[in-house]
């Protein structure tokens, strides 16, 4: 099955040969219960904005067996499968949560080995597109190396259960690092027109023709950097949501984009926002916010 293609913003961008995601894709995080976690009041309404999503002509689906735990991944079996040829799923290892809703590291290579598992289990899946291997904090890198962790994936690369590797929340050296053992085909970080520690680190990648998919578009700004993006959304007539993730979008061909919603009117909301042209005077504006 194929989905109805449909132009989106930004067009489209290959990972690799056989996974081309169109740049605006769709976070799935929101679609389980409060703080992601627990079913979601309203589960017909989750399939719903999966299905529009893919109506939309989005191609890249974000996910992770953690949320939930594992209802996101099982409302997105219930509301895609048989998947459409041109769906791509990325999910994320790295972590679970226990029965307090509480997020746990599990970073050793038998863990996300099995992690892996999970989501093909739940996704019903006979391998995964991308795996992104989650190795820092919910904001920022940590130090050290993460080698035992990325041959972990690679074997599961060798076994025909993972197609490609991306990693999370991470460092150039420890994108280095990963790039030494199996190719790395994206990079999600948290990145915003406040929060710019990446700006080397997306040239590069692009660079290198490896995606950057940032999280918390309006995440981390100050009281002041969001009257300041307030201001320049009011002068354009749009949302503060909006100018961040069309300011995205125009920050480099290599940046992808998966905003979350639990509701098909924000979803086509966002979608649509994400095609907002942002003059150079207004990028220019937006620039000294993270300055």
């Amino acid at each position: 099955m194929t989905s109805t293609p449909t132009t989106l913003p930004g067009g489209t961008y290959a990972l690799a040969d056989d996974v081309v995601l169109t740049r605006v894709g769709y976070g799935a995080m929101q679609l389980a219960g409060p703080h992601v976690f627990g079913p979601p009041k309203d589960r017909a309404a989750a399939v719903a904005v999966l299905r529009e999503a893919v109506s939309l002509g989005i191609t890249h689906i974000d996910t992770a067996d953690f949320y939930g735990p594992h209802i996101t991944n099982e409302i997105i079996r219930e509301a895609l499968s048989p998947y459409p040829d041109d769906l791509h799923i990325v999910t994320k290892v790295g972590a679970v949560r226990d029965d307090k809703g509480n997020w746990l590291q599990q970073r050793e290579p038998h863990q996300l080995q099995q992690q892996v598992r999970d989501n093909l289990e739940r996704l019903g899946l006979d391998a995964l597109d991308v795996v992104n291997l989650r190795v820092g904090g919910q904001e920022r890198p940590t130090r050290g190396s993460i080698g035992r962790k990325v041959e972990a994936l690679a074997e599961l690369q060798q076994q025909g259960l993972v197609k490609h590797v991306g990693l999370s929340t991470v460092s150039a050296e420890q994108v280095a690092e990963a790039q030494a053992i199996t190719p790395v085909v994206c990079v999600q970080n948290m990145y915003n027109i406040a929060n710019r520690q990446d700006d080397e680190l997306v040239d590069a990648l692009a660079e290198q023709g490896i995606a950057y998919v940032p999280y918390f578009p309006l995440g981390g700004f100050s009281p002041l950097q969001s009257s300041e993006l307030d201001a320049v959304a009011q002068q354009l007539g749009a949302t503060p949501m909006a100018v961040a993730l069309a300011w995205l979008l125009q920050r480099s061909p290599n940046i992808l984009l998966i905003p979350g919603t639990s509701s098909v009117e924000h979803l086509r909301e966002n979608v649509a926002a994400a095609g907002l042209e942002l003059s150079d005077v207004v990028l220019e504006a937006l620039d000294r916010i993270g300055s």
